[in-house]
């Protein structure tokens, strides 16, 4: 017996306003909404949104539905899955509530199942070392789902099928059945990808896709050249079944059914006649990927560290189709660093935005590979030149920095930020002198404040020397006037507890006035 996934990844991106120009930067919208038309080509999204709806997605949906309820009453049913982002779901609700419910009605057929995924289609888990951000996408998607289909989604794919150890351990850890990955060689060895296997230091299962047959639909359907073409249904189906291993995945976006692939390619006669002609051969059964790692046990484990990470995406199967070159990294590394101060504001409608820049498409864009995944790249760009796709980028996410750093600048805000927590790698350690660190680390001005109350004076006297408060509360907490507060005490030439209440004093008196001031921006 062979169990066969079909997987879909329904995604459409929010792409970005070519037409952005300098000129613009930092003026004030007259609304919110306003800023959402300025960032993004609106226009273009409908266009692009209305095409797939009526090429591909209203036409595939129909034929599922037709092909689950044909064989809903037999022995082996039709089941299909869907990784749907939330970003897709958003453009449903605006521009065609019609397509999201013709998704309802096959989520009520029970032959569907729904992929947990991150709700922006984001490079998140890719994000720090306590992947917080793509936690918090993680569960935001899992309540979409809920909310729409009254679904609990309990395997998770990745976007793009990002995998590695610590991003299979976050998933274990919040409570999902298996992840879903690339089948690649140099992950598998000898091995092959049509069996369930686990996580390393881990029981998550992983399901891994079969490439070969997902790119023969994906990518050859519709290629002359190929040895395989024309593919038929009977064709396909009978490599299936020649196929040995537990369970087949087969994941391909959507959009190939139509959009990517005409419909004068028959790749819609095709998929009209997959679910019959598999079923013809005893031994092979569509199952959801939640069956199947309830049927199959692991019968390896698979080891991924975070230098080695895997994708679907082009022949390398790795990162690079989004941070392989210099102008990719600089745009993932100012996403990166926008974080604590997108979160400092504690405003959704910020924090919205900075996670739509954080969609792998606009990075995708950037890519100046050749060959194949070239063109593939280009296909996808709206501007076709990775160049222009950096300006556009670069220049709004600019305009997006220079408007949340003017937020911050307000009273309120500004006290609220110094007040934040900082994530470890920023934290202040105490020593009692060079290469003797105490135990004593701090992550907020609270605990600053607490710290001195009971550290060793001799670590005191030995930062005061240095000059590392007043770095620390400048350079890293943001707080100036504290850090020239401090340093002033330097002048004072005092030492032991009297520097140790003269330190706290002010520290105190500062703590104080900006937990007033963070309290008033919350009235």
């Amino acid at each position: 017996m062979t169990d066969i996934c079909l997987m879909f990844e329904v995604h459409q991106p929010l792409r970005l306003n070519r037409n952005f120009h300098r000129d613009l930067l930092s003026k004030p919208p007259t609304s919110k909404k306003d800023l959402f038309e300025l960032y993004f080509d609106n226009t273009l999204n409908k266009h692009i949104f209305d095409r797939a709806a009526r090429k591909c997605y209203f036409p595939a949906n129909r034929i599922i539905l037709n092909e689950i309820e044909r064989f809903k009453q037999k022995k082996r049913q039709f089941k299909v899955s869907y990784g749907i982002s939330g970003v897709f779901i958003e453009q449903c609700k605006q521009w065609n509530p019609d397509l999201l419910e013709s998704f309802k009605v096959l989520a009520r057929t029970g032959c569907v199942e729904f992929l947990q995924g991150t709700y922006y289609h984001s490079l998140a888990s890719l994000f720090g070392s306590d992947r917080s951000e793509f936690i918090e996408q993680v569960k935001m998607h899992q309540q979409l789902l809920r909310t729409l289909f009254g679904m609990e989604p309990k395997i998770f794919e990745n976007t793009e099928c990002l995998y590695n150890n610590l991003i299979a351990k976050a998933i274990a850890d919040m409570g999902y059945d298996a992840i879903i990955t690339e089948g690649v060689e140099r992950i598998l060895g000898w091995r092959s990808p049509n069996y369930v296997y686990k996580a390393k230091d881990s029981s998550i299962p992983i399901l891994l896709r079969n490439y070969r047959l997902s790119d023969d639909i994906g990518f050859r359907f519709s290629s002359s050249w190929w040895s395989g073409w024309p593919l038929t249904a009977q064709k396909y189906a009978s490599w299936l079944a020649a196929t040995q291993g537990q369970v087949i995945i087969l994941f391909i976006d959507y959009e190939t059914l139509g959009e990517h692939h005409w419909p004068e390619t028959g790749i819609l006669e095709f998929l009209k006649w997959l679910p019959g002609e598999v079923l013809k051969w005893d031994h092979l059964f569509w199952r959801t990927p939640r069956e199947v790692v309830s049927y199959h046990n692991p019968v390896g484990e698979i080891y991924v560290n975070e230098y080695n990470t895997v994708s679907w995406a082009d022949l390398e199967r790795d990162p690079s189709a989004w941070i392989g070159n210099p102008m990719q990294n600089a745009c993932y590394g100012l996403l990166e660093g926008l974080e604590p101060f997108v979160k400092g504001l504690g405003d959704e409608f910020w924090l919205r935005f900075w996670r739509y820049f954080q969609m792998s498409d606009h990075l995708y864009y950037m890519s100046v590979k050749g060959g194949g995944p070239g063109d593939v790249h280009s296909y996808f760009n709206p501007s076709g030149n990775p160049i222009d796709a950096f300006v556009s980028f670069s220049t709004v996410v600019s305009d997006f920095e220079a408007r949340i750093l003017a937020e911050l600048q307000k009273p309120e805000l500004a006290a609220k930020w110094i007040l934040r927590r900082l994530p470890a790698d920023k934290a202040f350690t105490f020593f009692y002198e060079f290469a003797r660190p105490t135990h004593f680390v701090t992550s907020n001005l609270l605990e600053f404040a607490e710290v001195l109350k009971k550290i060793n004076v001799q670590s005191l006297q030995y930062h005061m020397e240095r000059g590392d408060f007043e770095r620390w509360l400048s350079q890293v907490l943001g707080d100036k006037k504290l850090a020239q507060r401090i340093a002033s005490i330097a002048q004072e030439n005092i030492f032991g507890e009297k520097l140790r209440k003269r330190i706290l004093t002010i520290v105190k008196a500062r703590l104080k006035q900006l937990e007033t001031l963070a309290a008033k921006g919350k009235e």
